[in-house]
This record gives C-alpha cells, sequence and structure tokens, in this order.
C-alpha cells in the first residue's frame, strides 16, 4: 500500500530542506501560494518564520488548515446583545 504521505525537498531562504506532507496538503499549499502570487518557497519561507515551535511538516499543517477554515466559518460578529442576554440569563 502506498503511503498518504509524500516527501518533497524545495528551498526555503536559500537552503534545501525536505518536507513530508499528505497529499492534500501539498494541493492547499499551491492553491494558497497562487492565490498570494507567491511560490511555494516562498509560502513555505513565510511560514517557516513565523513557526512558534514544532517541525517544519507540523507548522505548515496548522498553516493550511487555519487558511481553509478561517474561509469556510463567517466572521463574528459582536452586537452587544448576546453579552446582555448571558447577563439577564445568570440573574
Amino acid at each position: 500500500m502506498k503511503s498518504p504521505v509524500v516527501k518533497r525537498s524545495i528551498v526555503v531562504a536559500g537552503h534545501k530542506t525536505s518536507v513530508s506532507l499528505e497529499e492534500a496538503f501539498w494541493n492547499g499549499m499551491k492553491e494558497i501560494a497562487s492565490v498570494k502570487h507567491l511560490t511555494l518557497s516562498e509560502l513555505v519561507g513565510e511560514i517557516d518564520g513565523g513557526r512558534q515551535q514544532g517541525n517544519l511538516s507540523s507548522a505548515i499543517r496548522l498553516f493550511v488548515l487555519d487558511y481553509f477554515r478561517s474561509r469556510a466559518m463567517p466572521p463574528i460578529q459582536s452586537t452587544g446583545s448576546s453579552a446582555s442576554h448571558l447577563e439577564e440569563t445568570r440573574q
């Protein structure tokens, strides 16, 4: 059985590295890079520069997940009525 994880080499900040990701994440990265008018290397460089911890593959997965999750969910709008309703419920 073929592994769903694909290992690819990519140049990040002038250094060659390898990243292991599932095909869906590679496809997601390609789509994001296209929308942002970046190469895959540039996008991975941005992700790498912004990560706080963990390995690069994990940082990429979280970035792709967050990118598509933020576009799938409508923005939360604060009207103030929810807070008032909560206060009324507590009393």
